[in-house]
């Protein structure tokens, strides 16, 4: 099995489509990884030899910003616009669309669930 930043990838699937399950790489990137690396984008994870992982893994490791890395400037960047009180920071704040999606009817992945009506008695 290889491990390559942290993550397992699957078995089965050709090394193109394996790599896509590390966070930060997507299908170009795999396919650059690969050409880096030298390997085949149609061979499969299980036909890696321990030196085409290493190969991959100093490739990524290189040039790639991945994982945990990525996730905290992510996360890094949006604390920087909630405290400079811009707009964008202000709707990430609220728990709101922040790129001007409309929100009278729609937006409920940020918004969170419907709240009822309050009737009267």
């Amino acid at each position: 099995m290889a491990r390559i930043a942290g993550v397992d990838l699957p078995r089965r699937k050709h090394i193109r489509y394996g790599l896509t399950y590390i966070y930060g790489i997507g299908d170009k990137t795999a396919v650059d990884v690969c050409k880096r690396a030298g390997i085949p984008t149609e061979r499969r994870v299980e036909e890696l030899s321990d030196a085409d992982v290493k190969a991959l893994r100093d490739v990524i490791d290189g040039e790639c910003k991945v994982e945990g890395d990525l996730r905290r400037e992510i996360q890094q960047n949006i604390k920087r616009l909630m405290d400079l009180g811009c707009y964008r920071g202000l709707r990430h704040r609220k728990g709101l669309p922040v790129n001007g999606q409309r929100t009278h009817t729609n937006a409920r992945t940020r918004k969170g669930p419907k709240k009822g009506m309050i009737r009267r008695r």
